[in-house]
């Protein structure tokens, strides 16, 4: 409530005709400036819906705003609806945008993270093992034995379920990669499970690679 309450009222009607008719008719700037701090308001009000993520209120408001920004500049005034209602998918759909970005790229560093050392002395890390294309990686003879030992580790600690689902990802296979989509299918199963199997998988992975003093 105190975070609404630091921004400014939000334009009347007529106000907002107004001052959109100046930016539009007349890129008038200051217009703009004010159509922005007068839907700050907006922009909080929709990033406390997404309190509950692991970004930081200032950071979602700071994003809520390129996407007002965005409304504004595209919003056309014949259509008559309110600024503020097409703004706010606007809004939500940076934050949104953001938060799916944000995910994706930390689940690339957990892959990037260093688990062991090759026969030279250089950090791999488990995308490596698990590599692009399994006949290419056998092909390395740096990474015959991570090979060996992954496939070890596969059989070890996972279970049936999420060994089937590693392989099918990350192209262990002759069926080569396959999507998340195609594997709850294949299996039966959401997606979603096939993803919370997967991420199980890799943890598992990563925690019993890391303890090994070296892969070769």
């Amino acid at each position: 409530m105190t975070i609404l309450k630091s921004f400014e009222k939000p334009l009347t009607p007529e106000e907002e005709l107004k001052y959109l008719t100046k930016f539009k008719e007349e890129q008038d700037k200051h217009a703009k400036e004010i159509l922005i701090e007068r839907n700050m308001r907006l922009v909080a009000h929709i990033a406390k819906k997404y309190n509950n993520s692991s970004e930081d209120q200032d950071d979602l408001i700071s994003i809520g705003t390129i996407g007002l920004i965005k409304a504004i500049e595209t919003y056309n005034i014949e259509k008559g609806t309110r600024l503020a209602t097409y703004a706010s998918k606007c809004i939500e759909n940076e934050i949104l945008m953001n938060i799916r970005t944000n995910k994706k790229n930390k689940a690339q560093v957990s892959l990037q993270d260093p688990i062991g050392m090759d026969k030279e002395g250089n950090e791999i890390s488990l995308i490596e093992v698990l590599g692009t294309d399994i006949d290419y990686i056998l092909d390395q003879v740096e990474l015959k034995v991570q090979i060996s030992k992954l496939y070890e580790q596969l059989d070890k600690i996972l279970t049936k379920r999420e060994k089937e689902i590693v392989l099918l990802r990350y192209g262990l296979t002759t069926c080569g990669y396959k999507t998340q989509r195609e594997i709850a299918e294949k299996l039966e199963i959401s997606r979603s499970y096939v993803s919370r199997i997967e991420k199980r998988a890799l943890k598992k992975l990563q925690k019993e690679l890391k303890s090994e003093k070296s892969l070769i």
